[in-house]
């Protein structure tokens, strides 16, 4: 990875001189906090906390979006991996848990700490993720159409497999001693299934320090996740996402919104296409087309869900409620429609492509960086009956963003694809808090750290919730670059 740009804040050093054998008592009790990404991009989480010779690395995310961005994801770290004792997941989604099986491939062995509900989902993306970059590959090796021959995966399924063998599953509020002088907890985060926040300690007595990484913030009052709860109490540096720091959804419950772009496809005899992860958006999709079916708003329409992984993770979310706001009726798929299809086989994927409006398609990926969809979005794209619905955030550089900001045409699968379908954005179903429920969650930690940093949120986002910080809360806010290494002394 190559350093970011250098930064004024005071305690910032670029560099760290090379360890040394001999290291006086006061060395040795130096603490460093570094960004390894998500500074200044919304991707690639990885926090490097060093304390007393032992260090953690909270979340481990690949980079999407930009190919500046996605080449670092095969760059070597610039934080050597036999130094880390401890790996510590906010949450399973691939931007904070889909480096880990690389970091296993370049030579990782330690503990992996994860909540329960993020272990189970991990047990299915991991693999998915690694199948994915293999298929990736192969195709690519197929049609030659790689810059690289032979084109090669970041990592290979035996690589997942060696990434989950090392989870440690903790509960919620649940305290852990990932390495030697530290220990940890998490604390519900309310964006996915075991999201969470992690609290670390180290040090003792008066030296005794606290960082909070909020991890990615849900949202207040949603009908689908249950409200993320930080824990009270002193917080020295806190580290906090910024995905929509600078601005406000426009609403709480996106019903109406979807409903109406359901029933305008339906008027034009189209197919809706919504490009969705497989794990938790296609859960809350499938939890808002049930509710609107039932309720009369839409017409009872077939549904299919084109992911292997969606069936895995329906039936996973059934076994974590209490990250759930509402209630389970054991009578009633809360998660599907009568007319819903999960489709798992590549075949029966391929059929979809004969399919006639109206209905809906869901598949992977939400950004349409890869997946299935893609091949949806080839066969759907040029026809104006249909439309193509993104829910949620679109990382700058991927074909989603592009499409939401009114791309004329979109390349994928190595051709160029005309736009001349219906292109929707359903901001209001993001699963991340806002500018203002992320002060609010900020609030209730009832203290003021000593210096907190803004990550996880593209530059504009990040600096104006740094500066919302600074006016109306007080805190020494600041927004790190990538590679930037602070003193915590």
């Amino acid at each position: 990875m190559k350093a970011g740009n250098s930064t004024s804040s005071p305690g910032v050093r670029r560099k760290i001189p090379p360890r040394k054998e001999s290291r006086t008592a006061a060395a040795a009790a130096t603490t460093s906090l570094r960004f390894l990404g998500a500074a200044q991009t919304v991707t690639g989480s990885r926090f490097v906390v060093e304390h007393d010779g032992a260090s953690v690395l909270v979340d481990c995310g690949l980079y999407q979006g930009h190919k500046s961005l996605r080449e670092r994801n095969w760059k070597p770290p610039t934080y050597p991996i036999s130094k880390l004792d401890a790996v510590v997941l906010t949450h399973a989604h691939i931007d904070h848990s889909g480096y880990l099986p690389r970091l296993c491939r370049l030579g990782y062995r330690g503990p992996t700490y994860v909540t329960d509900g993020s272990a189970a989902l991990l047990d299915i993306l991991l693999p998915d993720a690694a199948h994915l970059q293999e298929e990736a590959a192969a195709y690519a090796n197929r049609k030659k159409f790689s810059k690289h021959d032979p084109a090669l995966p970041l990592y290979t399924i035996d690589d997942a497999h060696m990434a989950l063998d090392g989870l440690r599953r903790v509960p919620y509020r649940t305290a852990f001693h990932p390495a030697k002088a530290f220990d940890a907890s998490f604390f519900p985060a309310g964006h996915l299934l075991g999201s969470s926040s992690v609290l670390l300690h180290w040090g003792s007595g008066s030296s005794r320090r606290t960082a909070l990484f909020s991890g990615d913030l849900g949202r207040y009052d949603s009908c689908f996740m249950a409200d993320p709860h930080p824990p009270t109490g002193t917080v020295d540096y806190l580290i906090i996402e910024s995905t929509y720091g600078d601005r406000l959804h426009e609403s709480d419950d996106p019903s109406d919104q979807l409903a109406q772009v359901i029933n305008d496809t339906v008027d034009r005899d189209g197919v809706l296409l919504i490009p969705a992860f497989a794990v938790g958006r296609t859960q809350e999709i499938l939890f808002y087309l049930s509710r609107l079916e039932t309720a009369g708003a839409i017409p009872s329409l077939p549904v299919f869900v084109d992911s292997p992984m969606a069936v895995s993770a329906s039936d996973t979310y059934g076994r974590f409620r209490d990250d759930l706001n509402f209630e389970w009726d054991e009578h009633v798929n809360r998660l599907a429609t009568p007319q819903t299809t999960f489709v798992r086989s590549v075949r029966e994927s391929k059929r979809l492509h004969e399919l006639d409006g109206p209905a809906i398609i869901m598949s992977a990926s939400g950004m349409a960086t890869g997946g299935r969809v893609l091949h949806h979005l080839a066969r759907r794209i040029g026809d104006p009956r249909n439309t193509v619905l993104f829910a949620g955030f679109q990382v700058d550089g991927t074909r989603g963003r592009k499409l939401i900001e009114g791309a004329e045409t979109i390349r994928m699968l190595g051709e160029d694809f005309p736009v001349r379908c219906h292109v929707t954005h359903l901001e209001g179903m993001s699963a991340h808090a806002d500018r203002a429920q992320l002060l609010r969650w900020t609030k209730s930690l009832g203290c003021t750290p000593r210096r907190t940093f803004v990550v996880h949120g593209e530059p504009a986002s990040a600096e104006a919730l740094a500066q919302s910080l600074r006016e109306e809360l007080g805190h020494k806010a600041e927004v790190p670059s990538i590679d930037t290494i602070v003193d915590l002394d």
